[in-house]
């Protein structure tokens, strides 16, 4: 009956979902009609909101592309080859191979959610090198572990409200960790997901006539340095360069951990990098990587614009807070988190950024938790978790880990839908009744 299910929800996709960038383009259409409706935004401001937003992510743009490069040339290194291709050779059988997948994205995920969308997705196409299963469920099985991020190190409203100065810390002041990451309720979520989400990954496994193989893509590799190579090109083949300049990233990664510093996106982008220049050992072996590696950047550069300027009318339009409000207005002290997480969820689909969301619901959310005595460490974090759970519909965060494994957003939204619905049963009941 599983099987069933998930072949139905595969078939509905690939029929129905466009492409990510048609996606976007719908969901630009839906916020703008929203916002004439329920907000009466005039429409001349609803444009102003729209394109003054656009450019506002493009710092956020420029990190995500770099997590898709940075995290492609430290893959392609020998060290890192040679230990995805032991790891992947553990892979015994296709539902083996499913889980392991699964397990170890769900453990880089909870480290840093840039670190795991790219150590999932490398490690996705390694496997499916050495083990005969379906190449879309073993790239949903990579994504699927994104959903622990913001219950994870590297959670950025746990963080956010940890941290001195935060914006609402006149109201809530700080709460620690050990309140929100570590709180019980916290690791009870994230020990169902990690018992719940390999399982039914596992379960989804088609049998080998139904599944689509992966096909690896030729390597690119660097000009041989020729007997009679002029200095510039001893230069391009020499290891001197890459030694001392990624040796000097490296002293500066060992400054910043010995002196407290944690992860970010920049740290992991930086350590990529520089771990990549150390170990391709030549400039034109990492230039070679950085040709294959740039191809899947595309969808990047074009749709997060869309997204930002989808932001700027929920914001500016006061959907976003009018939405968070309805949710609030009918909550109990009891049922305020799970109204919140869903909440979060839906507003998750048109502004998918946790740190932009916190943004959005925290003026509503943290006023009806104190006013109803609510949990407020609770509430935020049903908030963070509404973030993730929907990140298994909204293509946003996928486009880096669908450019690494080469597929479209259709080829894995249908185990992802599967994998929507339990989470989405897990998290609700552990915040409404743990």
């Amino acid at each position: 009956m599983f099987q069933r299910a998930t072949r139905s929800s595969v078939r509905l996709v690939e029929r129905y979902l466009p492409d990510a960038y048609v996606f976007v383009l719908i969901f630009t259409a839906l916020a703008a009609i929203a916002a004439l409706a329920i907000e009466r935004t005039p429409p001349l401001a609803l444009v102003r909101y729209w394109g003054t937003g656009f450019w506002e992510l493009l710092g956020f743009s420029m990190q995500m592309l770099l997590v898709l490069v940075t995290g492609f040339i430290l893959a392609k290194t020998p060290p890192v080859q040679r230990g995805l291709t032991w790891l992947a050779s553990r892979c015994r059988s296709p539902r083996n191979a499913i889980v392991m997948v699964t397990l170890v994205a769900m453990a880089a995920n909870w480290i840093n959610w840039g670190f795991g969308l790219v150590i999932g997705a490398l490690f996705a196409r390694e496997v499916a090198r050495h083990v005969r299963v379906d190449y879309r469920l073993l790239v949903a099985s990579a994504y699927s572990g994104f959903i622990l991020w913001h219950g994870g190190l590297s959670g950025s409203i746990p963080l956010t409200i940890a941290t001195d100065g935060h914006f609402m810390q006149e109201a809530i002041g700080l709460i620690p960790t050990r309140e929100t990451l570590f709180a019980p309720f916290n690791l009870l979520i994230i020990a169902l997901l990690v018992i719940a989400i390999p399982l039914i990954n596992r379960a989804m496994t088609p049998p080998e006539h139904d599944s689509v193989l992966f096909t690896p893509p030729e390597d690119v590799e660097p000009p041989a340095r020729d007997a009679h190579a002029s200095p510039a090109e001893r230069l391009e083949h020499g290891g001197l360069l890459s030694v001392a300049i990624g040796g000097a990233g490296l002293v500066y990664l060992a400054d910043h951990f010995i002196g407290g510093g944690g992860l970010n996106l920049n740290i992991v982008n930086y350590a990529f990098l520089m771990l990549g220049i150390v170990l391709h050992r030549t400039p034109a072996r990492l230039l070679a990587a950085l040709q294959e590696a740039i191809k899947g950047g595309a969808g990047i550069v074009i749709q997060f614009p869309f997204y930002a300027g989808i932001m700027a009318i929920l914001v500016g339009s006061g959907l976003a807070t009018t939405l968070s409000t309805w949710f609030a207005s009918f909550a109990t002290a009891e049922t305020l988190p799970v109204l919140t997480f869903l909440s979060a969820g839906l507003i998750n689909m048109f502004v998918p950024s946790g740190g932009g969301q916190w943004a959005v619901q925290a003026p509503v959310m943290i006023p009806a938790a104190q006013a109803l005595g609510a949990d407020l460490p609770r509430v935020a974090m049903a908030v963070a978790w509404g973030d993730a759970w929907t990140s298994m519909l909204q293509p946003f965060f996928a486009l880096p880990l669908l450019a690494i494994a080469g597929l479209k957003i259709k080829d894995i939204m249908g185990y992802c839908l599967m994998l929507l619905l339990a989470s989405g049963v897990i998290i609700g009941l552990v915040l409404l009744l743990a």
